[in-house]
């Protein structure tokens, strides 16, 4: 097959991304042709050289659409319309394609995918990231009803139209056949991780990053990646101030975004905080694997326990528990498999108390984590979803 690809947010290992993109389309390079368009901004934020840009058989082409996490809600609207412009432009004209594989956010992306399909002539699949428009709605970035309802039937139009939908979480596919969309044309294929990143040669080892960023030989309370507004991020640095006295509760926050600023300021003050720069993902495992406890933390907005982000299966996959503070899946998936802990999204006393036990009971975190990572490593490698994505596009091909 051939396979183009809309994902505006494209990144390989050597980004500080989750890669999940990036590892299910080098695995599908391996039997078939695909062609990536995406945006430039994850080009230039590579730390290493280890990993090709495009792996063997994947085309990357970059279009010139500015984006940073610290832009307003205002520039990075203006950067979601102006990708699905170009790239569906662009795949619209690609000779050859079978199929065309829309990852969003942002919804645009699957709405410029729908048009370019449909030009083509072949089917098109969606993967939902995050439910759009129900992430900028909650989160304050889209006020005007008069934006709201259109953004409304373009999400139920594209998951009817698309031939097949794949959401990262239980909870999304929940959303989606809530619109109608029957059970069979939806798949869970859950975020998952790259269990081979464990075990890479090149990576530091977790003692090394002690002495490297003065981490000391204590209990770590690990933060790692966006450092963004639906994250929550003050309430962490409260709870941190919470427990300043505690020589026994290092703060660790590895990332960058809207907060950088806020989580420096904390460092100079508190002596219990430290702000690393962004890592590439295939340098990030020794520091899941150094953390005590890693904090998964989103606002209280129903829409964010939908999410599947990267670090909850990460840290697991390290053998580190982790402390969610939303409900929805996350929260069952951690009580089911007793890997870590809940607390209220929010609120910097119970995360402090939270965690203070946590790090007051060695033993039963160190339990916590093994038992997760029983489970990540046996059913939530990435390795093994590369087919399953293969079976979908092989079936919506031979069905159009």
């Amino acid at each position: 097959m051939h396979i183009v690809c809309l994902y505006f947010h494209y990144a390989s290992p050597d980004c500080p991304s989750g890669g999940r993109a990036y590892s299910l389309l080098r695995a599908l390079g391996r039997e078939h042709r695909v062609t990536v368009f995406t945006g430039a901004h994850y080009h230039t934020l590579r730390r290493t050289q280890a990993y090709d840009w495009a792996p063997p058989g994947v085309r990357v082409r970059m279009l010139d659409v500015p984006y940073t996490n610290e832009m307003s809600s205002l520039q990075r609207l203006t950067a979601y319309a102006t990708f699905p412009l170009w790239a569906g432009a662009h795949a619209a004209r690609v000779p050859d394609a079978d199929l065309v594989y829309a990852i969003s956010t942002p919804l645009t992306a699957p709405m410029a995918a729908a048009v370019a399909a449909r030009i083509q002539d072949v089917p098109w699949v969606l993967e939902v990231r995050d439910l759009w428009p129900d992430v900028p709605i909650q989160m304050g970035a889209l006020p005007s009803p008069l934006l709201r309802r259109p953004l409304r039937w373009a999400e139920h139009g594209l998951y009817h139209d698309a031939a097949h939908v794949i959401t990262v979480s239980p909870d999304m596919t929940t959303h989606v056949e809530q619109h109608g969309v029957p059970a069979a044309q939806v798949t869970t294929l859950p975020q998952g991780t790259d269990c081979a990143l464990l075990d890479r040669p090149d990576a530091p080892a977790s003692s090394d990053l002690r002495r490297a960023h003065d981490l000391g030989a204590g209990p770590v309370v690990l933060y790692a990646g966006a450092f963004g507004r639906a994250n929550d991020i003050p309430t962490l640095l409260a709870a941190a101030e919470r427990l300043a006295g505690r020589s026994d509760a290092l703060f660790v926050f590895v990332g960058h975004g809207y907060y950088e600023s806020e989580i420096e300021a904390a460092a100079h003050r508190l002596p219990n905080v430290r702000c690393i720069p962004p890592q590439p993902r295939h340098r990030m495992m020794p520091w899941f694997q150094l953390a005590t406890v890693s904090l998964v933390s989103f606002l209280d907005r129903p829409v964010l326990g939908t999410n599947a982000p990267a670090k909850l299966f990460d840290s697991l996959a390290a053998d580190t528990p982790v402390l969610v503070t939303n409900p929805g899946w996350m929260t069952r998936f951690v009580q089911r498999h007793d890997c870590g802990w809940v607390v209220p999204p929010s609120s910097p006393a119970a995360l402090a108390t939270r965690i203070a036990q946590v790090v007051d009971a060695p033993d039963a975190a160190r339990a916590a984590g093994r038992r997760g990572g029983a489970i990540v490593r046996t059913r939530y490698d990435r390795s093994q979803q590369a087919d399953v994505l293969a079976s979908i596009f092989r079936t919506a091909v031979a069905a159009s």
